[in-house]
């Protein structure tokens, strides 16, 4: 089968998808004054998957609305128009609704001419459509097979507890390096802060907002100061280097099918999630996986552990050891630190002091030896509690 198989949406289904995306344009725009209801994102792009049926509308308001009041506005207005719509809190509150079995994003924006005017990230979400679409020239299909590359693959998704590459970055990616191909060639030299540019500018990285460096540094087209890649994490930007090496290596369309393999040596847990916002949910899954896995790894060490969340959660571990020594070291101050060392000595009276590299140590019994008991203390630790509903160890390897 060719992946453009896979990925281009069939001439039934666009057509079909066409036809829904319409009617629910006309349906607001009859009700909006001032303003005007567009399909934005991928579907406007022209980039969106087989299958795929959610739905960006972004609903352009004019300069006339006070920014902080567009949302409120809005959803009288859906409230009124439609049933089972959904608020989802963020920097502007938008919608879904679920209309004739697709599922419509809602977007207050303003009306913009330039990225200058926006008051909120929202607002430029429009120009990113206009960008891509000026500069896609007939790459639509290599952006869905790079989008179902790292969907298949756990790259995919700018949310807080995914933190991959999201569809414009993908978009961006493509248009730079000029095919699919070309992307997962070029995506094996990469070096951590690696500099995407479409407009190949000199960008000093130690000009931007640290909090927005990511291992991968794409400069937004329509923005110069934003890292539209700031989500990035480095466990996915390596994800994505070690799958697209293991791709140029031995193309096989297994790469473009999602499957969530558990190593045989792994240890296994099944997680019950919370109840409530998606983002919320996934984040606090996020933490319970990063607690454990960082807990595991300061006594037994990790090699290799993932998670995956689809309705029910997973988290999985392969450790380095299994049982570790009865004592472990503790380390105390430099032996020159004396006014430290007194009161590490204060402290731990009654311990024998030893020395290594300079340091002082002492030898503490440890509560538990065993992979087995210490998980078992582990999943029941309040830290947990306000992160996940229920946890079950399925398998201790």
């Amino acid at each position: 089968m060719d992946i453009s198989d896979l990925v281009k949406p069939t001439q039934k289904e666009e057509q079909k998808s066409k036809e829904i995306v319409s009617k629910f344009l006309d349906r607001l725009n009859n009700k909006l004054i001032a303003a005007e209801a567009i399909v934005g994102g991928s579907f406007a792009k022209d980039t969106w998957l087989k299958g795929d049926h959610d739905i960006d509308i972004y609903t352009i308001f004019s300069r006339r609305y006070d920014p902080a009041k567009i949302s409120e506005i809005l959803e009288k207005l859906l409230r009124k128009e439609f049933l089972f719509i959904k608020k989802i809190n963020g920097s502007r509150d938008y919608f879904q609704i679920k209309f004739r079995g697709y599922l419509f994003e809602v977007i207050p924006v303003l009306k913009i001419d330039n990225p200058n005017e926006a008051e909120n990230i929202m607002d430029i979400s429009q120009m990113h459509v206009s960008w891509v679409k000026e500069n896609i020239n007939g790459l639509n299909s290599d952006v869905r097979k790079l989008k179902l590359f790292m969907k298949a693959n756990n790259c995919y998704g700018a949310e807080s507890y995914i933190r991959g590459f999201s569809g414009y970055v993908s978009e961006i990616l493509v248009i730079y390096y000029g095919s699919f191909g070309n992307v997962l060639k070029n995506a094996i030299l990469w070096r951590e802060f690696e500099i995407v540019d479409t407009k190949n500018r000199k960008i000093l990285i130690k000009n931007m907002d640290k909090s927005k460096i990511s291992p991968l540094i794409v400069i937004d087209p329509v923005q110069k100061e934003r890292n539209a890649a700031a989500a990035l994490s480095k466990e996915k930007f390596d994800l994505f280097i070690k799958k697209a090496r293991e791709y140029i290596k031995k193309p096989s369309i297994k790469f473009f099918s999602r499957t969530f393999v558990v190593p045989e040596d792994a240890t296994v847990l099944k997680v019950k999630p919370l109840v409530g916002r998606t983002d919320v949910i996934g984040a606090k899954l996020l933490k319970a996986y990063e607690y454990i896995r960082d807990k595991l790894d300061e006594e037994f060490g990790i090699s290799d552990s993932s998670w995956n969340w689809d309705g029910k959660a997973v988290f999985w571990y392969t450790t380095k050891t299994k049982e570790l020594a009865e004592y472990t070291k503790h380390y105390g101050p430099p032996v020159e630190d004396e006014t430290n060392l007194e009161k590490f000595k204060e402290k731990w009276e009654g311990y024998k002091l030893f020395m290594e590299n300079d340091k002082v140590y002492i030898n503490i019994k440890r509560k538990h030896t065993k992979l087995k008991p210490y998980l078992n203390y582990l999943v029941k630790n309040d830290d947990l509690k306000d992160k996940i509903k229920s946890i079950k160890i399925v398998r201790i390897k």
